[in-house]
């Protein structure tokens, strides 16, 4: 019988402890940090909020219903501020980083992750509707971004991610109004990185494929969990277990682009 070699296994204890006390130091950014998501009362936002929580950070959540804010807040517990806001109100969000900044004292980060979804042919479609979403998806980018640069150039730092989309990457053909949104956010997101590259402050995209939440139509957690297990669609909880690595890079690092797709999607 071979017996390990105690050496060996005193090394490998040793490297799991550095590796550990590595990832410690990562999600210790993350506890020091006070971070802004719009979007917040659902899916990917919901599941970000939940997460950072847990790791310590002070949340700032932004979203159109007071109740269904409030039932997060409760939920994750932890320091977190609900703040009901429109997007596409550049006085609504400008006053709710006002408010985020009086409470907390500081605003490290924002997600960008309020967004609205359609597809179908576009001589079925609705122009009041693709307005609507025009306005979400890429003016309340806009506006979010705007309003937290006058803090971040100040203090010449803050991480900005903005919620993209694979549709941002290549134009999908039964989604060309969302596709089409997701690719203005794109450009805006990398001129955005290199007007700041500068300023202490990183920028970056997060682009999945199919998530399985309502933004979907899809509710139900046990279709959820069978989807999610046939490689058909990712978790909400995936796609902020994304933001948090991106958040906790080392200072020296920005990621650009983070596209992650279910194993199954064809794209």
């Amino acid at each position: 019988m071979l017996y390990p070699n105690p050496l060996h296994l005193e090394l490998l204890e040793l490297l799991e402890l550095l590796e550990l006390l590595e990832l410690l130091e990562l999600l210790e950014l993350v506890n020091s940090k006070t971070i802004l998501i719009t979007g917040a009362s659902s899916g990917i936002g919901k599941a970000t909020a939940k997460l950072l929580a847990a790791n310590g950070a002070k949340l700032a959540l932004v979203a159109r219903s007071p109740e269904r804010l409030q039932t997060v807040v409760k939920e994750i517990g932890g320091e977190a501020l609900a703040l009901t806001c429109d997007v596409t109100s550049v006085d609504q969000l400008q006053n709710s980083v006002k408010t985020a900044i009086e409470r907390f004292g500081k605003l490290d980060a924002l997600f960008a992750n309020a967004g609205l979804y359609l597809s179908g042919d576009v001589a079925d479609g609705n122009p009041s509707a693709w307005s609507e979403l025009i306005d979400t998806n890429i003016k309340g980018v806009l506006n979010s971004v705007h309003a937290v640069l006058p803090a971040f150039l100040a203090q010449r730092a803050g991480d900005i991610l903005v919620c993209s989309s694979i549709s941002g990457h290549q134009a999908i053909h039964w989604e060309p109004v969302y596709s089409a949104s997701k690719h203005a956010i794109q450009a805006f997101t990398h001129g955005l990185r290199r007007q700041l590259l500068q300023k202490g402050i990183r920028v970056g995209a997060i682009a999945p494929g199919m998530v399985l939440n309502e933004l979907w139509g899809i509710n139900d957690q046990s279709e959820i969990d069978r989807r999610a297990n046939l490689g058909e669609g990712l978790r909400s909880e995936d796609v902020a277990e994304a933001v948090l690595f991106m958040l906790t890079r080392p200072s020296n690092v920005t990621i650009r682009d983070l596209v992650m797709l279910p194993r199954t999607q064809d794209l």
